[in-house]
């Protein structure tokens, strides 16, 4: 067989460095996951809508729709709130999504933020004085407050819950449609969470059929705004897979994906009250 002659030396200098820039676009786009990653979810308004057993919203949707780009396929088993958090913590899931950024969860997982976020206190309209501090709350002991079991907005909200909890005023309740159902009959007076949460539920629960739009929201400084996104676990994923998966997520965040999927899904006087770009 003839052979070839040799390439000229800038024809070969070219191709050496078209090669160098592959091999660092392949470098910078990072390595695919070692295994499919397990996301356990639950019921979180638009951000996690679970339909007939079929799970939808703006994360899923986001995630299945980077994670093959990047060699990453993400699985979403269906658990409870409280079993999905107790999960994560026991290592037995790689990723908590959506999720408020706390010092707890910083020990054992890589927190990816996409957003900010607030949780307020919801209440249906009506003719009572403003409520404007925790401390007030806990004054106006006839006010009954149901909350989700396994929320978590940081330390003030965790002190809020307890002293309620002492009182013999809170409803846990196992998911954010149970919430509104309660809210809706009058069973309680309130409840705390992120509106965009509470107003996805309504959305998808024919039961509280129009209640959105008697929705009342009371921001209290004791509930201030923080960082909503994604935690990866330190328990269960080797360094490799969890700087795959943050790499992921943050080209995610940085595409603006996230507020431009609550914006699809909420009005602008509910994103206003508890949702903003990081």
């Amino acid at each position: 067989m003839k052979r070839l002659p040799p390439l000229p030396t800038p024809l070969r200098a070219g191709l050496a460095c078209l090669l160098g820039l592959l091999a660092g676009a392949a470098s910078a786009a990072g390595a695919p996951c070692s295994r499919t990653i397990s996301a356990p979810v639950a019921p979180t308004g638009a951000s996690v809508i679970i339909e007939a057993g079929n799970v939808s919203g703006i994360y899923p949707d986001l995630l299945r729709s980077i994670g093959p780009r990047n060699g990453c396929t993400i699985v979403f088993p269906i658990v409870p709130r409280a079993r999905q958090v107790a999960m994560f913590e026991a290592g037995k899931a790689d990723m908590l999504v959506p999720a408020t950024r706390t010092a707890a969860r910083d020990q054992i997982g890589i927190f990816v933020p996409m957003m900010g976020h607030r949780a307020t206190l919801i209440s249906l309209a009506s003719d009572r004085p403003p409520i404007t501090s925790a401390k007030e709350l806990l004054e106006r002991r006839e006010l009954r407050v149901a909350v989700v079991r396994g929320f978590d907005h940081g330390e003030q909200y965790t002190a809020l819950v307890k002293e309620l909890a002492r009182q013999g005023r809170l409803f846990t309740e196992v998911d954010v449609s149970a919430v509104a159902r309660l809210l809706n009959m009058g069973a309680v007076d309130m409840t705390i969470m992120g509106p965009t949460i509470l107003a996805g539920a309504i959305a998808h629960e024919p039961r509280v059929s129009g209640m959105l739009d008697k929705l009342r929201l009371e921001p209290i400084p004791e509930l201030p705004w923080g960082q909503s996104g994604a935690y990866i676990s330190r328990l269960s994923l080797t360094p490799e897979d969890q700087q795959a998966l943050r790499e992921l997520l943050e080209q995610a965040a940085k595409s603006g994906a996230v507020m431009e999927g609550f914006k699809r899904y909420h009005r602008p006087d509910i994103l206003a009250a508890s949702v903003r770009a990081h």
